[in-house]
């Protein structure tokens, strides 16, 4: 792939710039919002197996599917194309396992996965690459694998100034849409304006949707 808008070379220079700052501000998981860590805390505990967080980022959401809710560890780990935060992760969170790459080629085998997070993690990938994204997805996925995807609530495909890089809005009815053309079901969708206090002032929506078995 070139490094065009959107890619991962792209991305990674972008956030490689701000690692520190990131890190700084939502590094923290009492810095993230209580309504995600809720409807996180909710699906990873709905999961059995290994999970992945799909473009971990600081990760702070890694180090939280491996937790467990109910004290008992699970198998978590985290996958980032942006080198420093790969590097800022595994010195805050030894113990929680991060690899440097791309969720468009994850490094896991078929079927092998029992759920993943793609949490705002898809909001710079060009619209017309995300069906292939989505279809990794389900190859790693095993039927009846969970995925939650967090994203800005809006206009589908509409791209806005991110701070970090270009982004785009999405809607549940046409992630639900693309889910359903790679062989998932949509389960749940949420959908809440933020407050004042968070991370971020754009609409906040969530998907899960279930790898379908056959």
């Amino acid at each position: 792939m070139s490094d065009a808008v959107g890619s991962d070379a792209e991305i990674a220079a972008a956030y490689s710039v701000r690692a520190e700052e990131y890190v700084r501000v939502l590094g923290d998981i009492e810095q993230l919002d209580a309504a995600d860590r809720a409807t996180i805390g909710a699906w990873r505990d709905s999961t059995t197996g290994t999970l992945l967080d799909a473009g971990s980022g600081p990760g702070i959401w890694t180090r939280f599917l491996g937790e467990g809710g109910d004290g008992h560890p699970r198998d978590a780990w985290g996958l980032d194309v942006t080198e420093a935060f790969v590097a800022s992760a595994r010195a805050r969170f030894p113990d929680t396992t991060f690899a440097v790459g791309s969720f468009r080629d994850i490094p896991a085998a078929d079927a092998s996965l029992g759920g993943i997070l793609a949490w705002y993690s898809l909001i710079h990938t060009p619209p017309v690459e995300v069906p292939a994204v989505l279809a990794e997805f389900a190859r790693a996925l095993r039927p009846g694998g969970s995925l939650l995807i967090g994203y800005f609530d809006g206009p589908a495909r509409e791209p806005f100034a991110h701070q970090i890089a270009m982004a785009y809005f999405w809607s549940a009815d046409t992630l639900g849409e693309m889910l359903a053309d790679v062989g998932f079901t949509v389960a749940s969708a949420e959908r809440r304006d933020r407050f004042p206090g968070e991370a971020s002032t754009r609409s906040h929506g969530a998907l899960t949707a279930v790898r379908r078995r056959g």
